[in-house]
């Protein structure tokens, strides 16, 4: 990871001369580089940096860091970046170690920007993650897949979406569910392993149920939903009069023969995992 507080805007700014011949893309480019930074109540005017966040931020860092790219397969390494985010790969740890110093001086000296040092390491691939994305090990190794940490930001977002207490039907739910899990099963297709995508749309199924059953609230209006659902009366009864709470009863059978996968399928919720 690469910090550019300090990017040189005449460095930056000769390089886009060299491929840019419309004056005023650069002059409107020298511009977006110099605005004014509102902070505290004072407007100051940068000389160095990038205003990150922007729309021209990910342009600018590739223009920045095509030097490097330029270095690395001078040196034959293997790696891949995208914006700011840089991995070189290596076959040993003492081979990364003598390429991360000789990098992180190219960066810094030639470049004139600085490395994270608290995102950066030398480290196996398998327990390192890039783009939220990581690689498996054991008996079938190197095998893309999600990592840990972007699973985690995963199932607090779903967390968010379903909690019990905000006061809004299961449809609506789903809706915004909906948007996310499409947007998210489209960013991490190319994971291989598909037990996480199935485990997660069971313990999403799960939220609902839980919603469903705590929406439900008293014994009766419980026991006539699950009747009206298919479920026996000897089995709605028990269920309806159970003092567990939501989460447990979501996975009871008789919630489960209520609110089979089915019904959330008709009501549009994507799954995560292929049919």
């Amino acid at each position: 990871m690469f910090s550019f507080d300090h990017v040189n805007h005449d460095r930056l700014m000769s390089s886009l001369a060299r491929q840019i011949e419309d004056k005023r893309v650069l002059k409107l480019i020298r511009a977006y580089l110099t605005a004014g930074i509102l902070a505290n109540g004072l407007v100051s005017t940068p000389t160095e940096g990038t205003p990150q966040g922007g729309p021209l931020s990910p342009f600018l860092s590739n223009v920045v860091l095509d030097e490097l790219d330029k270095e690395l397969e001078k040196r034959g390494h293997r790696f891949v970046r995208y914006g700011d985010d840089c991995n070189i790969y290596v076959r040993t740890q003492r081979a990364g170690e003598r390429v991360m110093h000789s990098i992180t001086r190219f960066i810094e000296k030639k470049l004139k920007l600085r490395i994270n040092l608290e995102k950066s390491a030398v480290g196996d691939p398998r327990k390192r993650k890039f783009l939220g994305f990581s690689f498996t090990r054991g008996r079938q190794p190197n095998r893309i897949k999600i990592a840990e940490t972007s699973i985690k930001r995963f199932r607090s977002r779903i967390r968010q979406m379903t909690r019990r207490n905000k006061g809004r039907s299961v449809l609506n739910v789903v809706e915004q569910l909906t948007w996310y899990l499409n947007g998210w099963k489209g960013y991490f297709r190319l994971a291989e392993p598909a037990t996480i995508f199935r485990d997660l749309d069971s313990w999403i199924r799960r939220r609902l149920r839980s919603l469903y059953w705590k929406q439900w609230k008293v014994y009766q209006k419980r026991k006539k939903e699950l009747i009206s659902r298919g479920v026996p009366e000897d089995l709605a009864q028990p269920a309806a009069w159970s003092a567990k709470g939501c989460w447990r009863m979501s996975n009871w059978k008789a919630i489960q023969v209520a609110l089979p996968n089915k019904h959330f399928d008709n009501m549009g919720l994507p799954r995560l995992v292929n049919l």
